[in-house]
């Protein structure tokens, strides 16, 4: 009987699928490195930008992994929570440049710029919840999704109707140009900043949830609610703590990702956000410390993947497939693992 289970087809497809995987990358891997196209520096470039990148993702990834660890829900208006932090942000940003403010206090400048966008995407989130979710609260599981996807569209399209559609350049800050060596490694001062800021945030994060008393109410509400509320917990504070929280972090994550890319616009949340989502599910959605090594390791295989997979074949710019590799990678997991990589099966 056990070995029937075993042998039945699903798993047998999944074997094959796995071993044909396995021979895919070795194959083009070994194809890649065997023609030398691109130098050790190059490489070392890629890396540094794909745990940037990743370092973005998983700032977003945490605030999807927050509210599924307390609601049980997928919040898909979190990449337009991400996006509204970015676009105001932008509009203080361009003030602050206009009077030459931004250069010359360039530190100052930068840490304005963070509150606003992490404050303008916490609002936003908290409004969410009291609006939207909160209502919905014991609806069953499809209808705050679908509520969230209609916030989420109704978020983007405001902001087209008040901003526009064009992509708007955020200011130059000479601060962040050039490079930076750490450890003699030369870095782009943007990356380097994304990194940074981005490893802070997440150690205060995971202190903030192990160490505190609001981070122990949220850890109970995600438990169970109706014991946490009987323990004296207030359950619907502790909720809108963490919207807040992951409205803080997106704001965060949003203004990070402008420096790297210098740019702004309406419906930039959507792809980053089901990036952040899929990184989510990768590291175990629920688990933030899943979140956080999800979004690295999703950043980086966008980054290196198509050209390490890809530049030994005749595919022409393999950097245009990164969102294949993306997307990719939540099938395969959903296939293979559908828990995450330190998630744990639903009853145990």
């Amino acid at each position: 009987m056990r070995r029937s289970r075993r042998l039945s087809p699903s798993v047998i497809i999944r074997w094959g699928l796995g071993v044909a995987i396995i021979v895919g990358v070795a194959v083009g891997v070994y194809a890649t490195l065997s023609e030398g196209q691109l130098t050790g520096s190059q490489w070392r470039d890629l890396l540094i930008f794909g745990v940037a990148q990743g370092s973005v993702y998983a700032l977003i990834a945490l605030g999807y992994t927050l509210v599924y660890g307390v609601l049980l829900m997928i919040n898909f208006a979190h990449g337009d929570v991400f996006m509204f932090g970015a676009m105001t942000a932008f509009f203080v940003a361009e003030a602050l440049a206009s009077d030459g403010f931004l250069n010359a206090n360039p530190f100052l400048g930068i840490l304005i710029l963070l509150l606003v966008s992490a404050v303008s995407s916490m609002l936003v989130a908290l409004l969410l919840e009291r609006i939207a979710y909160r209502p919905l609260r014991r609806a069953p599981r499809l209808v705050p999704l679908i509520t969230a996807i209609g916030a989420s569209l109704f978020i983007a399209n405001s902001v087209r109707g008040l901003y526009g559609e064009q992509v708007k350049a955020y200011p130059r800050i000479d601060i962040l140009q050039g490079t930076i060596d750490i450890l003699g490694v030369p870095i782009a001062k943007t990356h380097a900043l994304v990194i940074v800021s981005a490893i802070v945030i997440m150690a205060g994060l995971y202190i903030f949830v192990n160490r505190t008393r609001t981070g122990r109410a949220m850890r109970a509400v995600s438990e169970d609610k109706d014991t946490a509320a009987l323990m004296g917990i207030n359950v619907d504070r502790t909720i809108s703590t963490t919207f807040a929280i992951g409205g803080v972090l997106a704001g965060a994550a949003g203004i990070l990702y402008a420096f790297v890319f210098n740019q702004v616009v309406w419906n930039m949340g959507f792809l980053p956000g089901i990036k952040a989502f899929t990184a989510a599910v990768l590291g175990g959605i629920g688990n933030i410390v899943g979140a956080m090594l999800g979004g690295l390791t999703l950043g980086i295989l966008e980054s290196v993947a198509p050209n390490l997979l890809l530049g030994g074949t005749d595919v022409p710019s393999p950097n245009q497939l990164r969102d294949v590799i993306a997307f990719s990678v939540l099938v395969l997991v959903l296939i293979f693992r559908p828990y995450g990589i330190l998630g744990k099966p639903e009853g145990k």
